[in-house]
This record gives structure tokens, C-alpha cells and sequence, in this order.
């Protein structure tokens, strides 16, 4: 094993049924001790009257007085054979004893037996032992037995001087940049950290210290704990990578114990990396408005000072990751701590290409249509693009091909973004009349105008997200900006659907409610953040929180303001509703016979369907 790798010392190993089987002979112990009579066969009890009747009936055979309770048996045995037992209390009566040796017995002697008890009484020692000594011996039993079952199970209670990071020698690191496709800016800012770290000279002379700290921000699923594996491989250096819910615990002061004996071991290491995830779990900001937790500021406090304590000098560089680093507290981002932000923003087109050529090469295949696929999945991050390879060699599989091709590429881009088809689901003919028309509709709209991404292809087999049909439209290339015509289209084709319903089926349905939503979404981020409604000019009327993670949106108007942007918002849609109408009104015949053969055939290309409808533009 690598001198650099650090061994954990793992408990002994313990039955699993220990603690349980020494409680139990302990509390047996103790009753055999305290309770003796806990074991002894049952006694009847009967009351003083029946015991006196049955002694001058000459039935008693043997009494024996203790505690003030009389026992007795009688010459008739039980079924078994055996003696029974009976039990009365003592009632002062005087003249028992007299009586009972006057009585006659069925013993051979003729005599009942007569026997008192006097009980002993314990030393003061022995009654010390058993009510304080004995008890705290279980309770400290049960409480080693359960601290191991923990600490096996993998717990860290009481854990306070350990931090529970995952330590990698340098030759366990095998991540490379060159396994992290596209993040090309990420990249070249972290490989002069690389380069520092394998010459550090080069930069001392100069008087240059290396960066602290590292901040990589951006959505879910974009590579930020890839690429700081990959900076440990290419830099070949000791990795250390702790979750920031790690250092949350249950009593004050043990996070902060935890951070202290991380940066100790990362210092005895060093040069080396430390990763930590999701730092907003213990970086928020510290904001007393909504109360504080002084568990979490405890640790945020010894972070801050040990960012501030260690020399960069000796190589040790701190990466950490968050999807929302507009919480994080500002003393954490300033300059001496967390030095550079890198953003790692969702792939561009090139970068998808990139992406599935790296999943690609784990797999087998044949010729692929990157460009087609990459198009596809826009706004998919690194994460989306590596299901969407799995999946379509999951399909290769279940088809018994024996590589993947293109086609199960372009089925799992859908598999992944609308679900699986729902091959059993049964529509009526009107219903899927119905469906049929209004996604001919959305296609038409689009196909109709220009500035709009061209028709991919139409389909009404269900999936299991819900969707009955959908069109799918893929631009031709990467667009990073849309103009006010551009999304005004936009809208105009997610309305087309129920235009359709409207015009030529005569009715309206719940088949456009993602429609809906997703329009109204567009107009009114067109009013109140685009800065696109004559109303308003360059007003921002609303603000978005955590925009990796889909945004919160919320208004920073007036009442009156925000009822003003819904009449506008609503002007909008209708202007883009009424001319969804009017372009399916001049174009009625292409419509039908269009929506008659996605009926034969429930999917159509792009291509198909142009050939039906021709290439005029409208708008």
C-alpha cells in the first residue's frame, strides 16, 4: 500500500448478539438474587378462613409463617403428583400457634409441621452493590455495545476528533482532464493550480502565491466533482473529499472539530487537494433575521479561520462546489479565502459532442450522428448526456442488436426528456382524433413562420410522463440569444395546439396545459426580466433566486404593478393565440391531410411532414 495512503482503523469485531445476551444474564442474575421468587412454582391463594377450616378438618400437613404470610400445603396432591401450595396472611390471631400444634396432620407423626422463616437481612455493602453498582454495570454494557454498533455501521457518534473525509493516495486518483470533455474554460483555469502544484518554484520566484481556495458554481449534473477529481489526477497529489453535510452535527462544537482535524491531516499531507461538496450546507450567509444555528456558524467560523491559518506556500488548495452560490457568506468568497469562481455552465453544442464522444467510447456502436443527437439535447448537462448513452445501450440490448445505432440514440433523448412509450395505453378514435389535430397544429404554427426551429418530428404515442403526443422542433445550430420576434413566435407555436382543438375539432381539452404553462411563462418573463413590453421598457419588474437550480421568481413591484404585467402578459399570449388561429385557418386542407396520415402512422419526420404542407411562410 502507498506510504501517502491512510489506513482507517476499523473496531474490533464484536458478536452482533453480545449486548444482548449479557443484558439478559445480568437481569437473571439480579432476580435470582433480589427476586428469588420469581422462578419458585405458582401458589393459590386463598383467604384465612378456608386455611382454619381445612386445619380442624386435619388436611394440613406442613405451614410455614414468613413475611406475614402463611403457606401450607395439604395431603391431596395435584394431577401431577406433585404438592400444592397455598398462601393466606397472617391475621394476628394469637392462638395459631397453639392450634396448629394441637392440630391433628395427616403426617405419619400425626402433627402438622410448623416451620418461621426470619429473614436475613443484607450487609449495608452487598445493598450498595446491588442498587448502584450493579445497574450502572448494564448501563455502561448496553452503551459500549450500542457506541460499537454505530461506529461499524458506519456512524460517527462522539466521532469528535474525526473528520470522515475520504482520503485518495495520489496513484488512487485516476481522473484525468482528459476524462472531462468540453468545460474547456473550467480547465484551463484550474491547470495553473496543476502546474503550481507540480512546480512551485516557478511561481514563488516571482513572488506569486498559489490561490487558497476554488468556487466551482453551476446547475446539477455539470461535472463540478469530476473536474476537481481531475485536477487531484493530473496534479498527482493526495485527495481529500468531504461532503459539506459532514461537518452538520448535533452538538455545538463538533463541526468545528471536524474542520481543525481536517486541515491537519491535509496539512501533514501537503502538497494535496481538498474537496468539499455542496459547501452550502455549513457557508451560508450569517443572517440573524431568521435566526441562527450556532452549530453551523461554529463550523463556518473555524473554516474561515483555518483558510486564513494555513500557508499556500506548501500546496494545499481547497476546491469546493455549490449549486447556489448567491447563499453563500460573503466573508467565505473574499479574496484570501476563495480567491477564483470558476462557472461550470450547462454544455454548448460542441461541448455536447465532446460529451457523448467520451460515453460513446464505453460502449459499443457503429456510425453516430453526433450532430443530430447533440441538437437534440440542448440544455441537457453532462450528467443528462451520460444517461441518455445508457439508456440507448439498454435499448440496443432489449432489441438484440449488436451495437448501438443513431435511432436509439434519438428513442433515448426521448426516453430521458418525455419517458418511456406506453405501448398498452388504450385512446378511442375521437380522442386520438383529437390529438392528432393538435399537434399537427403546434407543428404548423411553427412551420409557418419565420425565426422558428424547424419540425423534427411529430408523434402521438403516449409516454409514461403524461404526454399524449408532442412535436419536437431542434434548431439547426447553438443559439445563446432570442429576439423579441423569436420568442413571440415561440409563443405563438405553443398555442397552435389548441387552436387546432378549437377550430377544427370544436372543442377544447386538458391536452394543453403544459402549453399553457409554458406560455404564460414566456410572456411574462418577456414583460417583467426581458425588458420587452412597451409598457415597461428596461424596467425589472422581478428577480430570480437560485438559477441553477430552475429559479424562484419573485416580483419586486407594487400590488397595482404586478396586476398591470398579468393584463399585459394576457395581451401578449391572446395577440399570439389569434395568430396561431389564423394560420391554421389559411391552411385547413394541408392540416387535414397531414393529421391523416400521422393517424396511420401515430410518428412522422420533419421531412414527411414538409412534403405534406409545402415550404410557404406565412410570418
Amino acid at each position: 500500500m502507498d506510504k501517502n495512503t491512510q489506513k482507517s482503523q476499523s473496531p474490533q469485531k464484536i458478536h452482533p448478539y453480545w449486548g444482548f445476551f449479557s443484558t439478559i444474564l445480568l437481569v437473571l442474575f439480579l432476580n435470582s438474587l433480589i427476586f428469588p421468587g420469581v422462578f419458585t412454582p405458582s401458589i393459590v391463594k386463598t383467604d384465612y378462613g378456608t386455611f382454619i377450616a381445612k386445619v380442624d378438618s386435619g388436611l394440613v400437613s406442613k405451614v410455614t409463617l414468613e413475611n406475614g404470610q402463611i403457606y401450607y400445603t395439604t395431603a391431596k396432591p395435584d394431577e401431577k403428583g406433585k404438592n400444592i401450595v397455598y398462601q393466606t396472611g397472617e391475621m394476628g390471631d394469637a392462638s395459631l400457634t397453639a392450634k396448629l400444634l394441637s392440630a391433628q396432620s395427616p403426617n405419619k407423626s400425626g402433627k402438622i409441621q410448623l416451620n418461621r422463616i426470619v429473614p436475613e437481612k443484607n450487609s449495608p455493602i452487598i445493598d450498595f452493590f446491588l442498587m448502584w453498582i450493579v445497574p450502572g454495570l448494564i448501563f455502561y454494557f448496553i452503551w459500549i455495545s450500542l457506541q460499537k454498533r454505530m461506529s461499524k455501521m458506519g456512524g460517527n457518534f462522539l466521532s469528535l476528533g474525526n473528520s470522515g473525509a475520504k482520503i485518495y493516495a495520489e496513484s488512487e486518483v485516476k481522473t484525468t482532464f482528459a476524462d472531462v470533455a468540453g468545460q474547456n474554460e473550467a480547465k484551463e483555469t484550474l491547470q495553473e493550480i496543476v502546474d503550481f502544484l507540480h512546480n512551485p518554484s516557478k511561481y514563488t520566484q516571482m513572488g506569486a502565491t498559489l490561490p487558497k481556495g476554488a468556487l466551482l458554481v453551476g446547475p446539477p449534473g455539470t461535472g463540478k466533482t469530476l473536474i476537481a477529481r481531475a485536477v487531484a489526477g493530473e496534479a498527482k497529489v493526495p485527495f481529500f473529499s468531504i461532503s459539506g453535510s459532514e461537518f452538520v452535527q448535533m452538538f455545538v462544537g463538533m463541526g468545528a472539530a471536524k474542520v481543525r482535524d481536517l486541515f491537519k491531516q491535509a496539512t501533514a499531507k501537503a502538497p494535496c487537494i481538498i474537496f468539499i461538496d455542496e459547501i452550502d450546507a455549513i457557508g451560508k450567509s450569517r443572517d440573524n433575521a431568521m435566526g441562527g444555528n450556532d452549530e453551523r456558524e461554529q463550523t463556518l467560523n473555524q473554516l474561515l479561520t483555518e483558510m486564513d491559518g494555513f500557508d499556500g506556500k506548501k500546496g494545499v488548495v481547497i476546491l469546493a462546489a455549490t449549486n447556489r452560490p448567491e447563499s453563500l457568506d460573503k466573508a467565505l468568497l473574499r479574496p484570501g479565502r476563495f480567491d477564483r469562481r470558476i462557472p461550470m455552465g450547462l454544455p454548448d453544442l460542441e461541448d455536447r459532442k465532446a460529451i457523448l464522444n467520451v460515453h460513446l467510447k464505453k460502449i459499443k456502436h457503429g456510425d453516430i450522428d453526433l450532430d443530430i443527437v447533440a441538437r437534440a439535447t440542448a440544455g441537457s448537462s453532462g450528467a443528462d448526456l451520460a444517461n441518455i448513452v445508457n439508456e440507448a445501450a439498454l435499448r440496443a440490448v432489449r432489441l438484440s442488436e449488436s451495437q448501438v445505432s443513431t435511432s436509439d440514440l434519438e428513442e433515448s433523448v426521448e426516453v430521458v426528456m418525455a419517458g418511456a412509450q406506453k405501448k398498452g395505453a388504450v385512446i378511442s378514435k375521437e380522442e386520438k382524433k383529437i390529438i392528432a389535430y393538435h399537434e399537427i397544429g403546434h407543428a404548423m404554427v411553427a412551420a409557418r413562420q419565420n425565426n422558428s426551429a424547424p419540425v423534427h418530428k411529430i408523434t402521438i404515442i403516449p409516454r409514461t410522463s403524461g404526454a399524449l403526443g408532442y412535436t419536437m422542433q431542434i434548431d439547426t445550430g447553438e443559439q445563446y440569444l432570442m429576439n423579441k420576434q423569436e420568442l413571440l413566435n415561440k409563443i405563438a407555436t405553443l398555442t397552435g395546439g389548441r387552436a387546432a382543438e378549437e377550430l377544427i375539432c370544436h372543442t377544447v381539452t386538458t391536452g394543453a396545459s403544459n402549453d399553457i404553462e409554458q406560455a404564460t411563462k414566456l410572456a411574462r418573463a418577456m414583460v417583467t426580466r426581458y425588458g420587452m413590453s412597451d409598457k415597461y421598457d428596461m424596467m425589472e419588474l422581478e428577480t430570480i433566486n437560485n438559477a441553477y437550480l430552475g429559479g424562484d421568481a419573485s416580483l419586486t413591484c407594487s400590488a397595482a404593478t404586478a396586476s398591470d404585467i398579468d393584463q399585459e402578459v394576457l395581451r401578449i399570449i391572446r395577440a399570439a393565440h389569434e395568430k396561431a388561429r389564423n394560420i391554421i385557418n389559411n391552411n385547413l386542407d394541408e392540416m387535414h391531410k397531414a393529421a391523416q396520415f400521422l393517424l396511420n402512422k401515430e410518428t412522422i419526420s420533419g421531412e414527411e411532414f414538409m412534403n405534406i404542407i409545402g415550404t410557404k411562410k406565412e410570418a
